[in-house]
């Protein structure tokens, strides 16, 4: 098996697996109880906490656990609009983000808030100049994601956070982080809020997390036993939260080194296709090496990726999360249908090896030669 889809999901890790089956066994008691079986969690939980937070260069009261980026999402952006609809009704969001965050934007307008969607160049970077009109003073919230998921473009956050502050210091900044961590370098002072997911960075699926800078205020979207956290009420789930502590300081290990032997990778790959003329290369010099996306003009990519799953190779059309057939952050990109409705995403990690990936190569020529022979008849 040749799997190339890591930006869909990752597989859990031996060393993760592990922790989290220890967490199983050997902490039975709900944190939230007051006996001693509950007290050993809890300061278990405690040391999660406090390692995590000290990955991320922030304090322990900044991390809320959640089940993936997308609940974080929903709490970030629900949570601060409605905490602040006294200041007024607007926020903003780029045309390169996660299908969550569109889902979020559709709920809020039907709750009377206006969306507004940021402008990109054609390198996939954020139009700054279209932000700074776009920013009002009625403008609660910009959400702009760290890294692209289809076409890993990585923001300037540290920019984009400057613009907002500069004309509106009170707008909050959001960004959903989940493909950037554990990739790339990232720093949370650029952000106000930012979304995390375990299963990204070779964690257990149903765990995330949310950085929630302490001046920013939330109204739960979630209500129940409010023991642990008032934003997030109910048990803690321990295991996971153990096990994503574990993700997270492997993910940041060695984290050039493994981002310089990605780019490796993504370059062989593109170097041996590039000479296709009816494949377009849908990255830019602001994208990350583990997110190569490309458009096999004319064939149809869902029929491609079945294809190459015959061989046991796994890729992707766009986004797992997404709806239908079109790549709207192609779209967005480059403006043509044609390429944004014939995308394959091919997503690379620190554990995929060069032989993996001259074998993906062979079998991706063979395929594409079939396909072509097969339009020309």
């Amino acid at each position: 098996m040749i799997y190339l889809d890591y930006s869909a999901t990752t597989p859990v890790s031996y060393d993760v697996l592990e922790s989290y089956n220890k967490a199983t066994r050997d902490y039975i008691g709900n944190a939230n109880s007051i006996h001693s079986l509950g007290v050993k969690s809890k300061a278990l939980l405690n040391s999660a906490t406090k390692q995590i937070a000290e990955l991320l260069n922030i304090k322990e009261s900044e991390v809320i656990y959640t089940s993936g980026a997308t609940e974080s999402n929903n709490m970030a952006l629900i949570g601060a609009m409605l905490q602040y609809k006294n200041r007024g009704n607007h926020l903003i969001v780029s045309k390169l983000e996660h299908p969550s965050i569109y889902a979020i934007c559709n709920y809020l307008e039907t709750l009377g808030f206006q969306v507004s969607y940021v402008n990109n160049d054609t390198d996939g970077l954020i139009d700054f100049e279209d932000l700074k009109k776009k920013i009002r003073p009625e403008t609660i919230l910009v959400s702009i994601c760290g890294v692209n998921s289809e076409t890993g473009v990585r923001q300037p956050l540290k920019t984009i956070r400057q613009i907002i502050k500069k004309e509106n210091p009170n707008t909050i900044f959001h960004s959903d982080l989940t493909q950037a961590f554990g990739k790339v370098s990232i720093n949370l002072f650029d952000v106000d809020m930012a979304s995390m997911s375990g299963h990204k960075i070779f964690g257990p699926k149903g765990i995330g997390l949310l950085y929630k800078n302490s001046k920013v205020s939330l109204i739960p979207i979630i209500h129940g036993s409010t023991r642990y956290n008032n934003l997030r009420p109910g048990t803690p789930p321990l295991p996971l939260i153990v096990a994503l502590s574990k993700a997270m300081r492997l993910a940041l290990n060695d984290l050039d080194r493994k981002e310089a032997f990605v780019k490796r990778l993504n370059d062989k790959i593109v170097n041996d296709i590039s000479h296709y003329k009816d494949i377009k290369i849908n990255q830019t010099k602001y994208s990350i090496p583990h997110i190569l996306n490309i458009s096999l003009m004319s064939i149809k990519p869902e029929s491609f990726v079945h294809a190459m799953e015959e061989h046991e190779v796994y890729i992707s059309t766009n986004t797992a999360c997404s709806s239908g057939d079109l790549s709207t952050s192609v779209m967005a990109i480059y403006n043509d249908k044609a390429r944004a409705t014939t995308t394959i995403r091919i997503s690379l990690s620190s554990i995929t090896t060069l032989d993996e990936v001259n074998k993906f190569l062979t079998f991706f020529h063979g395929e594409y030669q079939k396909f072509i022979k097969l339009k020309m008849k």
